[in-house]
């Protein structure tokens, strides 16, 4: 039999994020010959004169769960995004998931916009990366979790409502869609 004591399970509680930054870090080295760059041009200055909006910023106040569970709280998410070229993106989300636990979300992310030829302006998009904040009697509510962290792909369905607003319906795998508005600045 092992015990472990409390100042152990809060140093392994740390240690588990701070070994995910240092591993993300060395694979992001300009030391190592592949390129790992997720978020090509992210570092580059805004071009003068360019009126081409350079962020997003998304804010969902509803979320509707497939199934009742007695258990679901509202959520509220906010998430910023850095726009890249070939509409591609780069972010990160900041909610309370459906359990009341702070969570968030970092991704990358590739739209299509003007989907449909007939409506010009639906658009759909997707994002990939890991997610962070389902944890202790909550851990099994999302796949592959490991220690608060899993991997996570969100498709999304928008309405252009101007150049620099939308709304949007992002699913949520099988527990839910969230419905929410887009600004570009």
């Amino acid at each position: 039999m092992v015990f472990i004591s409390p100042t152990h399970a809060a140093r392994s509680s740390v240690s588990r994020p701070l070994a995910a930054f240092a591993l993300l870090a060395a694979l992001s080295s300009p030391a190592l010959a592949i390129d790992w760059t997720l978020c090509p041009g992210i570092d580059e200055p805004v071009a003068q004169g360019t009126p081409a909006p350079r962020y997003e910023a998304f804010f969902s106040p509803y979320t509707h769960h497939w199934s009742h569970d007695p258990e679901h709280k509202p959520v509220v998410a906010v998430s910023l995004s850095r726009l890249l070229p070939n509409d591609r993106s780069c972010g990160i989300s900041l909610f309370r998931n459906s359990f009341g636990q702070p969570s968030a979300y970092a991704f990358v992310g590739k739209s299509w916009p003007g989907l449909l030829p007939s409506y010009p302006k639906v658009y759909a998009s997707v994002t990939a990366g890991i997610l962070y904040g389902y944890v202790g009697q909550y851990k099994d509510k999302v796949p592959l979790n490991v220690g608060g962290f899993s991997p996570a792909i969100v498709p999304a369905v928008g309405y252009q409502l101007s150049p620099s607003s939308a709304l949007e319906v992002q699913v949520l795998g099988t527990a839910a869609f969230m419905v929410g508005a887009k600004w570009r600045f």
